[in-house]
């Protein structure tokens, strides 16, 4: 497996320098790049598949144990106020709940039914997606998921970082991140992880695209929930409309902050 292998480029670790660390860590994160570009199909068909989920209603299950469950219930989480949404349109489910966000809970990623029955319990449906992530490709909690979303006749995608591996193959659809091993033996928070925060954004910023949650380059369903943000929408509103900065800052309060409606009340 190769996240598990050792990288001979780092066999010597334990006597570098921090410089030396830097600069190692830095080269080996170029095989990260590589990767993603390879895998741009397979990444485009997830996106058009959580687009249309969300289209329609459903909702996008990312499930994930450890380092693959808290980069997913990060890009969950900022997905809300990024682009307006309520927060059960993007779900992260991780092994060990809630805690296991903050801490490590090792031994809940081989619970197979504890995923089974958190998706139950949310109502699965085949309006739904399951996105299972495992950088090892073999992790039951995620891969049971996989198998019971498919006997409901939801869309899967599995994404590992080892090739030939259960959750890509059972998965209707597969990415491969084939990061290879690590400087520090097994420790996938590195390039693995760094992949997996990779595909993750493009799948969940383009499925939001394709539902025209974005006007140019601009996220104008963004929560305006304090004063950077604030800033930001009235940036916004002038850049996409004539108005001066004062004249977007009062169209925006009297839209309640929402950049679509000030815009509305500005148009001539």
């Amino acid at each position: 497996m190769g996240t598990e292998s050792r990288n001979p480029r780092s066999y010597g670790l334990d006597k570098m320098n921090a410089r030396e660390v830097v600069r190692l860590m830095n080269e080996e994160e170029h095989t990260v790049f590589r990767v993603m570009t390879s895998a741009e199909e397979a990444i485009a068909v997830a996106i058009e598949h959580a687009a249309k989920a969300f289209r329609e209603g459903g909702r996008i299950f990312y499930i994930g144990s450890g380092t693959s469950g808290r980069i997913a219930t990060a890009d969950a989480a900022e997905m809300p106020p990024t682009f307006g949404i309520d927060p059960e349109h993007f779900v992260a489910v991780v092994s060990g709940g809630a805690v296991a966000t903050s801490q490590a809970v090792e031994d809940a990623e081989d619970d197979p039914a504890a995923s089974i029955q958190a998706l139950n319990l949310m109502g699965l449906n085949p309006k739904d997606i399951v996105i299972g992530i495992a950088a090892s490709g073999t992790t039951p909690f995620v891969l049971s998921a996989i198998k019971h979303a498919r006997q409901k006749g939801v869309w899967t995608c599995g994404i590992a970082n080892n090739k030939s591996t259960p959750v890509l193959a059972e998965a209707e659809h597969a990415i491969l991140l084939d990061t290879g091993p690590e400087i520090l033996t097994g420790s996938t928070r590195l390039k693995a992880g760094t992949a997996q925060k990779m595909c993750l954004n493009r799948i969940s910023t383009g499925a939001m695209v394709l539902n025209a949650k974005v006007i140019e380059n601009l996220m104008v369903d963004v929560k305006a929930k304090n004063i950077k943000l604030r800033d930001r929408c009235v940036r916004i509103v002038c850049e996409l409309s004539t108005a001066t900065r004062d004249e977007a800052e009062e169209a925006l309060e009297a839209s309640d902050w929402s950049i679509r409606h000030a815009l509305d009340r500005l148009r001539p």
